[in-house]
């Protein structure tokens, strides 16, 4: 086997000295994690106290939101006249929760018979607001629709949706088009013209800022919507949004519904945490991407994404444990769908030198899950780090998820294969297609051009970026309790990487775990003091090397191994160097 992919080891501009003395001076924080602060924007005392304590008080007023007034207005409308609402939302984990959120806070006002759930389904009606769900609620008198993550370009939906005598209010964080549905409200932060002060809310925040304004409007206690919170934080952490400002207060508060005694924690998650069979000790955000969000997602990839909400409105832990059981099935049938697709999609690269060879990984096959392309396209991106397509045949029509590298536009590449393609979307990072299958091959040569023609070979080459650069001995339980009061961590609020030159291994404590993992001892080649267990998951190649006994570099992150009742700490090392 060859050694582990190379990275590129990017050291962070280091932090205004007088910046982080203001803060080692104001609060009782090290200058480790006052650096950390700084080089994030958290540079003022006033802005490091508000960081360190997330205040639900503090929360933007949600009649900011452009529209908020109409919304809530014909929602008390609604709720005064008797009508019926659907609740609709898409079928991914955003649109889950945010339907699921907004059924939970509604049916006690509403009651159960004045509302109902909807999602679309991802094959036959596809993403957002369909000519089905519209036809659907006018059949079954639903006056009005709210939609959630989702339809803030769905102008001519809500046109037809207009001509049935159905009302819509969109709350969706997406970047809007040129014009706006005529919706009652179309509640979106993005809105150019709209003046909420936060614009990076998930879906299921901006419904749930709705439900805060009605609730205000209607002088209600603020309890009933701080219980929504665990909803709110599974869809931040799966839809990816930054751990900034106004998300990382929600998702600081959502994350104790989790982790505290007595919290409340709605009875669907907390089955779907034991099928998950997580590891001891807090939950954080990586906790729900890779435990909650893939069990979610299944319902919609494999069938009926309404099972995820029944399991998520589950009353009690019977009907949760059931439900919960249903979803983590298709999930097992989603594990065993992709786990096969990506061995078929890495074989048809590893046996074709042009597509080893490749600066950009397209294939094709009429018989893949489309529900599956997107994870299989990510797994082969971190097989072969650049932009890849992964495609299939549906109706007639090849349809796929392109995934990028960082820096790396895929959408802006796509636009330049535009006319082989039906239609496509998405953005830097992750984007869909759809094509004529006549046309796949000429998109395959299309697409490597393009991507030949601009990609970099930095582009190439995976990024670590290094915050701090610290001794070993600095690496304690204190130092990591410290690290602890900066979570909730995640995009924009990152889980900070740290290098350390000239360490070795401890003699005879490097050995290979696991599938590939390399575990060991740390020490300074230089200074005394005591060594520090470490963990290198996929970096077993490394151990011949590192058993000569020279030193070397590692950059990690730190975390606590808990084992048998101990904890200790313990570096995830990230790359090594020498």
């Amino acid at each position: 086997m060859s050694l582990p992919a190379a990275k590129r080891w990017n050291l962070l501009p280091p932090a205004d000295p007088s910046r982080v003395w203001a803060l080692t001076e104001a609060l009782p924080i090290g200058a480790e994690v006052a650096a950390l602060l700084v080089q994030r924007g958290v540079d003022t005392p006033e802005a490091a106290a508000a960081f360190f304590h997330p205040d639900l008080r503090r929360l933007p007023n949600p009649l900011l939101m452009r529209d908020m007034d109409q919304a809530v207005a014909r929602l008390a409308r609604a709720l005064h006249e008797g009508e019926k609402v659907l609740v609709l939302g898409d079928y991914d984990v955003d649109g889950i929760t945010s339907v699921a959120m907004v059924m939970s806070y509604l049916e006690p006002l509403f009651g159960a018979e004045r509302l109902r759930d909807y999602i679309p389904d991802r094959y036959t009606e596809g993403y957002g607001i369909s000519p089905t769900a519209i036809d659907f609620a006018a059949a079954n008198g639903f006056a009005l629709i709210i939609a959630l993550d989702c339809g803030v370009k769905a102008v001519e939906q809500v046109a037809y949706a207009a001509s049935k005598n159905v009302d819509f209010i969109i709350c969706d964080h997406h970047l809007p088009g040129e014009e706006l549905p005529a919706a009652v409200a179309v509640l979106d932060p993005k809105r150019p013209d709209c003046p909420y002060p936060y614009k990076e809310l998930s879906g299921c925040g901006v419904g749930f800022k709705l439900m805060q304004a009605l609730g205000q409007h209607l002088g209600l206690d603020d309890a009933p919507l701080y219980d929504l919170l665990d909803l709110v934080t599974v869809s931040i952490a799966a839809d990816i949004v930054p751990i900034t400002g106004e998300n990382r207060v929600l998702a600081a508060y959502g994350l104790r519904c989790f982790n505290e005694d007595g919290a409340h924690l709605r009875p669907g998650l907390a089955a779907l945490r034991e099928l998950a069979t997580l590891r001891e000790g807090p939950l954080g955000i990586s906790s729900l991407i890779f435990g909650f969000a893939p069990r979610i997602n299944a319902a919609g990839r494999m069938g009926d994404a309404r099972r995820a909400v029944a399991m998520l409105l589950a009353p009690d832990q019977q009907e949760a444990r059931y439900t919960a059981e249903v979803v983590d099935q298709m999930n097992q049938q989603r594990r065993g769908s992709d786990q096969q697709t990506t061995q078929e999609a890495l074989d048809m690269i590893a046996s074709s030198p042009t597509l080893r060879e490749a600066r950009a990984t397209v294939l094709y096959k009429p018989d893949w899950h489309q529900g599956v392309l997107g994870i299989v396209a990510s797994r082969c991106l971190d097989q072969y780090y650049r932009p890849t397509v992964i495609l299939t045949q549906r109706d007639g029509k090849a349809t796929g998820s392109a995934r990028s590298v960082a820096g790396f536009d895929v959408h802006e590449a796509l636009e330049a294969c535009a006319p082989l393609l039906d239609q496509f979307g998405g953005h830097r990072a992750a984007a869909g297609l759809t094509l004529k299958v006549e046309n796949v091959a000429a998109f395959q040569r299309r697409f490597e051009e393009v991507v030949a023609d601009t990609l970099t070979s930095e582009h190439l080459v995976r990024p670590v970026d290094i915050a701090l650069v610290l001794p070993l001995s600095r690496v304690t339980q204190e130092f990591f309790a410290e690290l602890r009061r900066m979570e909730p961590f995640g995009p924009g609020n990152p889980n900070p990487v740290f290098a350390s030159h000239r360490v070795v291994a401890v003699p005879g404590s490097a050995r290979i775990v696991g599938q590939g993992h390399l575990k060991l001892r740390l020490a300074s080649a230089e200074e005394s003091g005591p060594a520090v267990d470490a963990i290198g998951f996929g970096l077993a190649e490394y151990l011949p090397r590192i058993s000569e006994g020279q030193p070397f570099s590692v950059c990690y992150t730190v975390e606590i191994n808990e084992y048998r009742g101990q904890r200790n700490v313990q570096l995830r090392v990230l790359d090594v160097k020498w």
